[in-house]
């Protein structure tokens, strides 16, 4: 069913026909000067935790729709088909037993510091790209290239012409002998600076972090003609902030930006209908999307899963990851990559899509 945006049912009232009761849809717009606190720290229950529950009796929680955190079954099968149709390719991006698969990181510096730690495949110890590198499962046609860049927020990715896009050619690729056209897989990690409107108002940041998120999927299809496949992934705790960059309930929103975006293409596929926010993500033009490793935890009381993010996870400003919070991040992307079925079969030496 699809998800309407607070904003269209303030435009549009006869759109309630068609949205109410839907469970992750708003229930309701608050008026003008009259809108909730933001939620304490204290509310915010993981995603995977949350399940079929509301957060602030609107948003259903779960990764996928029904409060589920696997994808639908037709969904994960359209993975797979993209996942299929990834290969080696030359510089051209013909099909090249010789050539490369690029699986490339895009960002923020948050991004950047649990992918890899600087541009391009020099690594730090305890990032993904230092854990995939001495792992022998990889596949040895993968080149795991970090594009992620400090300071760059989902606003500098959202158009193809963006000077963010021209530094991932110049910069992370080139060096290495790889162009724009080998690049057929994405992690995509972003947020947005100092964000001030919380859920549920009707400018809150979590939609507008939708709509760029949407914008950035199609600006990297257009940048990058073979990307397959796309996986997302929101932030860690926030909790700990001591700076106003992305603190708590922020962190924690986007994940429901995340979630809404490839509920978006999920519905798109199912209905034809265009999620108002997140824009045409139509599956035979774009990248499949999914979630990636969800990251978020309620701080050192953790989640179910037995994962926690304390204060020795983070750097002094409570925001950036330090080597531990690193090293977790790091290991929940190789767990990730070498056991979803989507980029286990490219990802791991050996295996086929098919």
């Amino acid at each position: 069913m699809p998800r309407c945006h607070p904003i269209l049912i303030l435009v549009l009232a006869v759109a309630w026909a068609a949205c109410d009761g839907l469970p992750s849809s708003p229930i309701g717009v608050d008026p003008p000067g009259e809108e909730e606190p933001p939620p304490s720290v204290t509310d915010l229950v993981p995603l995977t935790d949350l399940e079929t529950g509301l957060y602030l009796g609107r948003y259903p929680g779960g990764l996928y729709p029904g409060g589920s955190d696997a994808p639908p079954a037709d969904h994960r099968a359209a993975g797979l088909a993209n996942a299929s149709r990834i290969r080696p390719l030359d510089t051209a991006g013909r099909p090249d037993p010789e050539g490369k698969v690029v699986l490339l990181s895009v960002g923020m510096s948050n991004t950047s510091h649990e992918f890899c730690g600087s541009l391009g495949v020099d690594c730090s110890a305890g990032t993904f790209g230092a854990q995939a590198e001495a792992d022998p499962r990889v596949d040895g046609d993968l080149v795991i290239v970090n594009g992620a860049q400090g300071g760059q927020d989902a606003r500098d990715w959202d158009r193809p012409t963006a000077e963010t896009y021209d530094v991932v050619r110049d910069r992370a690729l080139a060096p290495l002998g790889l162009s724009e056209t080998q690049v057929q897989v994405v992690w995509l990690k972003q947020a947005h600076t100092r964000p001030t409107v919380a859920l549920p108002s009707a400018s809150a940041d979590a939609f507008e972090l939708e709509r760029d998120l949407g914008e950035i999927v199609r600006a990297m299809a257009a940048r990058w003609p073979n990307l397959r496949l796309v996986f997302v992934s929101s932030r860690t705790y926030g909790g700990y902030a001591t700076i106003p960059l992305n603190p708590e309930p922020f962190a924690y929103e986007s994940g429901f930006a995340v979630k809404w975006l490839v509920e978006a293409q999920i519905e798109q596929t199912h209905t034809g209908r265009i999620d108002p926010q997140a824009g045409d993500l139509d599956l035979d033009r774009l990248p499949w999307i999914g979630w990636g490793p969800y990251l978020w935890t309620a701080g050192s009381e953790g989640r179910s899963d037995g994962l926690r993010w304390t204060l020795a996870d983070v750097q002094a400003d409570g925001t950036h990851p330090a080597p531990p919070g690193v090293e977790k991040v790091g290991a929940l992307l190789l767990d990730f990559f070498t056991t979803d079925p989507v980029p286990r079969c490219w990802f791991v030496a050996g295996l086929d899509c098919d």
